[in-house]
């Protein structure tokens, strides 16, 4: 929880290094939905990489974020009148019912406890779950090796363990491990979008500004280990960045339609 509080330090670069989401996304999700999604309620909005992916096709997304500054950026960035709402996911008050509920990278940031119950409650009866993403990973063997005996002396990893210690050889990744064992939910579904991208060395450095891992250092020592990571870099930096996508769909007996999230 602390590191998700980390952001609003960066919320420009974070709009500037973070890649958006394709298409593709938008109509997979929608696809599974089999219905119109005319509202829906998005966990962490940070700047609004997914905001704008949903509204700008006729979505009324709420967008609810703890961050003040990463607030700010996403209303800078996303056309039309999207509702935002300063808060931690728990601390979220609605009396609506959303067609679909989705988290871009930020599931992780939220509390296990009570997740799926407050999940369930926000959605409309047949109400879809939707949470995607994934870690930008080096391509090069060789150049990820190096970046992380660069790194060693002060981080042991980057990333965000599996919040339930799934191991990526699984089938299933988390959430969707959490999901299937969930009995609010149902038809628990996995996809993965495959995508690549290349950067300058320099910019693969400003996206490893936004990592909240390097964010919890110090300021002194965070610009020493991009200084290290600078110079084991080629010029390009070609990057694996596949999306993970896990829908589920509100159970029948849930009880969709519940009293209100207060």
């Amino acid at each position: 929880m602390t590191r998700a509080l980390t952001f609003g330090a960066v919320a420009q670069a974070y709009e500037r290094f973070r890649p958006g989401y394709p298409q593709e996304l938008f109509e997979l999700v929608t696809e599974y939905a089999g219905r119109p999604v005319r509202r829906a309620l998005e966990i962490g909005a940070g700047t609004g990489k997914a905001t704008r992916l949903f509204t700008e096709r006729g979505v009324a997304v709420t967008a609810t974020e703890p961050d003040p500054a990463m607030l700010a950026e996403l209303r800078l960035h996303v056309p039309g009148d999207v509702r935002t709402v300063q808060a931690a996911f728990e601390d979220v008050r609605t009396t609506q019912r959303f067609d679909l509920v989705f988290a871009a990278a930020a599931l992780h940031w939220t509390r296990p406890g009570g997740r799926w119950p407050r999940v369930a409650a926000m959605l409309a009866p047949g109400g879809v779950f939707a949470s995607f993403g994934g870690p930008m990973r080096l391509a090069d063997p060789a150049v990820e090796a190096a970046v992380a005996a660069a790194r060693s002396p002060f981080l042991d990893r980057d990333d965000v363990p599996s919040p339930d210690g799934t191991g990526p050889e699984a089938p299933m990744q988390w959430p969707g491990t959490e999901l299937q064992q969930s009995p609010l939910f149902t038809d628990v579904r996995q996809r993965v979008i495959e995508r690549r991208t290349t950067m300058s060395a320099a910019d693969f450095v400003g996206h490893l500004s936004t990592v909240s891992a390097y964010l919890e250092l110090p300021p002194p020592t965070r610009e020493q280990v991009f200084h290290r990571i600078a110079e084991v870099l080629p010029d390009t930096v070609e990057l694996i960045a596949d999306i993970f996508v896990h829908v589920a769909r509100l159970g029948p007996d849930s009880g969709g339609g519940a009293p209100a999230v207060r």
